[in-house]
C-alpha cells in the first residue's frame, strides 16, 4: 500500500544543525531519542507524541521543544496526517551560544527547556524563519541573523539544569545498568549479564530501569545504537560498516530499526548529510 509520508533533510555544515521537514500519516515513528536539542513547529494537522510521561498534541501555532535524550514517539491521530519542520541543534553549539547570552550561567550546567510545548507566537515565527534560512541555504549572513534572533527568543524558555539531571534520585542499579550498556554497546548483551553487572535480579532491574529512563533495557540499547549509527552515518560511514560496528545482525537489521525510529533509511540519511552516493 503506497504511503503519503515524506521527509526532506538538509545539513548546515557551519553549525552542524540538521533541518528536517516531514509529513506523516498514521504511525510516524517508534519511541526513540536524539542526542540533539529539537526545536520545531507543526505546520499542519495534529502531531501527537508521548514525552516526559505525558501525551502531547502539537498543532499549528505551537512550538515543540525536546532536550537530548528525551524519549518520544510520533503519531497522526487525524486522517490528514501532520507536517512539521524541525531544527536539530547540536548540544555543544547551543551551549556555546547560550553561555555567551548568559554570562552568569552556573557551573556544570546545561540549558534545558521548561516545557515541551510553547504557545509563543514570536518563538514560532523565529523557528520558522531560522528553518527557512538554513533549509534553503540562504546567504551566510542571513542564516546568522536568523539563528541569533531564534536564540534571543529561545532564551526566554530556557533554564539551567545540572549536567547529569536527577542522577542522585535514580536507583543505583539503573545507573549501573545504563553505564554498562554504554560501555558494551556493540556486544550481544543478555538481561542476566546486565543484571549481574547491576547487582540485582533481572526482573527488579527491568522495572527500575524503565521507571528511570522511560524504556526497558533492551529498547534502550537499540536506541543507543541508533543514536550512534546516526552519528557515524553523518560522518560518512556506510550502512554496512555501521551495522557491523554497532552489533546489528546485518545492514537490513539496522535499516528496519532505523526506519522505525526516524522514518527514513540509513542510506537516505547518509546521503542527505554527506551528499555521498548510496553504498
Amino acid at each position: 500500500m503506497p504511503t503519503t509520508s515524506w521527509i526532506t533533510l538538509k545539513l548546515d555544515a557551519e553549525t552542524g544543525i540538521e533541518t528536517i521537514r516531514a509529513h506523516f500519516t498514521g504511525h510516524a515513528y517508534d519511541p526513540h531519542w536524539h542526542d540533539c536539542y529539537l526545536v520545531g513547529i507543526t505546520e499542519q494537522g495534529v502531531q501527537q507524541f508521548n514525552c516526559r510521561r505525558q501525551l502531547h498534541s502539537s498543532t499549528p501555532g505551537q512550538a515543540f521543544l525536546l532536550e537530548p535524550g528525551e524519549v518520544h514517539d510520533g503519531n497522526a491521530p487525524l486522517s490528514g496526517g501532520f507536517t512539521y519542520s524541525t531544527l536539530y541543534l547540536q548540544p555543544r553549539w547551543l551551549e556555546t551560544q547560550m553561555q555567551a547570552l548568559f554570562g552568569d550561567a552556573p557551573a556544570n550546567s546545561l540549558p534545558g527547556f521548561r516545557q515541551t510545548l510553547a504557545h509563543e507566537p514570536t518563538l514560532v515565527q523565529r523557528i520558522a524563519q531560522a528553518f527557512v534560512a538554513l533549509h534553503h541555504q540562504d546567504l551566510r549572513i542571513v542564516r546568522h541573523a536568523a539563528l541569533d534572533a531564534l536564540l534571543e527568543t529561545l532564551s526566554a524558555t530556557l533554564h539551567w539544569r545540572q549536567a547529569e539531571p536527577g542522577s542522585a534520585r535514580l536507583p543505583q542499579m539503573a545507573i549501573r545498568a545504563r553505564e554498562y550498556l554504554h560501555a558494551h554497546v556493540e556486544q550481544d548483551i543478555g538481561l542476566d549479564e546486565l543484571a549481574r553487572a547491576s547487582g540485582v535480579d533481572r526482573f527488579r532491574l527491568s522495572r527500575a530501569f524503565k521507571a528511570a529512563y522511560g524504556l526497558a533495557p533492551h529498547a534502550y540499547l537499540v536506541q543507543l545504537r541508533l543514536s550512534l549509527a546516526r552519528r557515524l552515518l553523518h560522518q560518512g560511514s556506510t550502512p554496512a560498516d555501521v551495522a557491523a560496528a554497532l552489533g546489528f545482525a546485518d545492514q537490513s537489521h539496522l535499516g528496519r530499526w532505523f526506519r522505525r525510529a526516524y522514518g527514513l533509511s540509513p542510506a537516505a540519511y547518509r546521503k542527505h548529510c554527506t551528499n555521498l552516493p548510496d553504498r
